[in-house]
């Protein structure tokens, strides 16, 4: 009884309710603080706000590298092993099994609002639409037609053409520094992969006519992005229907004839899901790093995930890719190193730059006025007010 007392006395009723008002008091913060991005996922200016604040630069690249490495395998292994040789087909189930997963996000309210359509003209959209599908769809055909070593070599191109197309756009220019670590990693690059050039005349053909689609790809999404008020999800889901419908036009050109007669058993569904779950989260991912970054630095990424792909099974696998191809891989980092130092000194001059104007107001030094300067006001207001 006298325990019993004890529990049921003032001082631990007082602290029971204390208790009770400290998690009230979490509650309501959790509350407030699953309002409050409730909130800010119903503007676009709010939604790019927290894409920015929870998606950087490290943590976008970071995901969109993880998510490609996964994806280059997956693709080859759908497309090898399990048979499924219909690279635009792939790249349509990777598309609409997107536009599922943002329909759901939509039905719960999880997708964030893109900014008003008059801001971004419809015919914007439109060719981001159409040029996502021919970017997308031509990498899958050349990937099944050629080797990954061919595909990266071609990969190369895509960086001059991105320079070139900025500079005819939007006027973009890039110091000579950033051109020369630009070369070094290019030509990094193909020293990397010149040991493992498989292709055929076809694919080939795809390989070339896919550069220009893959960089204005880039360019729209980071421009979009950065001017436009965008977010990546709310862009997503107003361009993929026409990436579906400009997929679905490309596959009697593109695709073998024999699609019907696959033999969709359980593994090689699952598969396939697989990648197709994995090229939404490519999509999303290469958004948010375009979004936080640039199309130059994008297609950099790209080519570190190469090399880092070649070295990491040489050193943790045993594979021998050659001295040749080595040397190369560490040329192609040591000049994505200089590349990526360049653009952080330059970002921290830019934000330098902007403290003093934004944080510092202006003030003007006052003179000391005569006699003269008192006295003109005084006439000026007298002939003013008559």
């Amino acid at each position: 009884m006298g325990l019993f007392s004890f529990l049921l006395g003032h001082d631990s009723r007082r602290f029971i309710k204390r208790k009770d008002s400290d998690a009230g008091e979490a509650g309501r913060a959790l509350e407030e603080l699953r309002s409050s991005l409730f909130n800010e996922l119903r503007t676009s200016e709010g939604a790019k706000r927290q894409q920015q604040r929870f998606c950087g630069p490290v943590v976008a690249m970071t995901f969109n590298f993880m998510v490609a490495v996964g994806i280059i395998l997956g693709n080859k292994l759908v497309m090898g092993r399990v048979g499924f040789n219909y690279p635009i087909f792939l790249t349509l189930i990777h598309y609409v099994t997107a536009w599922i997963l943002l329909a759901i996000f939509k039905a719960f309210s999880l997708l964030p609002v893109g900014p008003p359509s008059k801001t971004t003209p419809f015919s914007s959209l439109f060719a981001l639409g159409a040029v996502m599908a021919f970017a997308s769809g031509l990498a899958n055909t050349s990937l099944n037609h050629n080797s990954v070593g061919f595909y990266q070599m071609a990969k190369i191109a895509v960086t001059p053409t991105i320079v070139t197309a900025e500079f005819f756009l939007f006027r973009k220019t890039i110091s000579f520094s950033k051109v020369v670590a630009l070369v070094v990693v290019s030509f990094g690059v193909a020293v990397a992969t010149v040991t493992d050039l498989e292709f055929n005349a076809f694919g080939a053909c795809v390989a070339f006519a896919w550069i220009v689609p893959s960089a204005i790809n880039k360019i729209l999404w980071s421009n979009l992005q950065q001017q436009g008020n965008w977010t990546a999800l709310a862009l997503m889901w107003k361009t993929t229907p026409v990436t579906i419908f400009f997929l679905v036009a490309l596959m009697p050109w593109l695709d073998p004839p024999g699609v019907l007669s696959f033999k969709w058993g359980p593994t090689n569904t699952s598969a396939i899901l697989v990648s197709a779950l994995l090229g939404f989260l490519l999509q999303w991912s290469g958004a948010l790093a375009l979004g936080a970054t640039s199309a130059t630095s994008h297609v950099v990424l790209g080519q570190f995930k190469t090399c880092v792909i070649l070295l990491g099974g040489y050193l943790l696998f045993g594979s021998d890719p050659g001295l040749v191809s080595i040397v190369g891989a560490i040329l192609a980092l040591c000049g994505m190193s200089v590349y990526t130092s360049l653009n952080l000194k330059e970002s921290t001059e830019k934000s330098t730059n902007l403290l003093p104007s934004q944080n510092l107001p202006s003030v003007k030094p006052v003179k000391p006025k005569s006699s003269e300067d008192e006295e003109k006001p005084l006439v000026e207001d007298n002939s003013s007010a008559v």
